[in-house]
């Protein structure tokens, strides 16, 4: 009998959550914004290293003037960013964007950036008959809000080197090792670093201000929470660079500061 043997499969095809830091535009001047990036990264020109990212053109979608995504894309890409999707542009904007070689972004994860949005309702529209009918009495108390669940935790416990990208997802993310300069960690809940934290930290991936990052050894490439971020090209003050801290958000700004051990 003969047998046949079948070569390894070239290829498979999985899904896979891929996270993206999004730039958001707040001008169609790319000379304005060219001279803005050159200003913004004179201190920390190794804060990206080809690293994928998304245009956010939320801020300017009803400007006037169109913008030249060639020319845009170079900019980027001359700061060491690569330019691979877009989202929140007008018709018009989102139409040059995919011509000039951009995907447009969809889906649900923290690099996802969803651009579905819900219909707008009409407040003078009429309800439904069967709406009206259905409607409960003005005096029927609300329901209670449901707790939310508990969240879980991955843990990892081997360092992390430069180009490493560990993103708990729904989780908060425990690193039992060091996490390198170039290594990224990502987390939809809190993030703790039980050793050096000298990558980049990115919490409350899907908008949740009530994040954290902790750290027994501060001296981070970058923080971010729910997409408020700083980098660390000027010195963190001595109270907590290299020693154990927290960041929070307050309002619009990230707070660093140590960890009390009372």
């Amino acid at each position: 009998m003969a047998v046949v043997l079948q070569a390894p499969a070239a290829f498979e095809l999985k899904s896979a959550a891929l996270t993206l830091v999004a730039v958001m535009l707040k001008t169609t001047d790319l000379a304005r914004l060219s001279q803005a990036l050159d200003e913004r990264f004179a201190d920390a020109p190794g804060l990206f290293d080809n690293d994928p990212v998304a245009i956010d053109l939320s801020h300017v979608r009803d400007a006037d003037e169109p913008i030249d995504f060639v020319v845009l894309m170079h900019l980027l890409r001359g700061h060491k960013m690569l330019p691979v999707a877009v989202k929140s542009g007008n018709a018009q904007q989102m139409e040059d964007a995919l011509a000039a070689g951009l995907s447009e972004a969809h889906g649900s994860g923290p690099g996802a950036l969803p651009v579905r949005q819900h219909a707008p309702i009409d407040a003078g529209a009429e309800p439904p008959a069967k709406a009206v009918a259905a409607a409960a009495p003005a005096t029927e108390p609300e329901p209670e809000p449901m707790p939310e669940p508990p969240r879980t935790a991955l843990v990892i416990d081997k360092p992390l080197r430069s180009g490493q990208r560990v993103y708990a997802k729904g989780a908060d993310l425990i690193v039992l090792a060091v996490v390198s300069f170039g290594a990224e960690v990502i987390a939809d809940g809190n993030i703790h670093v039980y050793a050096p934290l000298r990558g980049r930290a990115l919490a409350g991936a899907l908008g949740d201000t009530r994040a954290r990052i902790f750290t027994t050894c501060m001296e981070p490439q970058l923080l971010s929470i729910a997409g408020i971020y700083r980098t660390t090209e000027h010195e963190l003050p001595a109270a907590v660079l290299g020693k154990p801290a927290q960041v929070r958000l307050a309002g619009e700004k990230l707070v660093v500061e140590p960890l009390q051990s009372d």
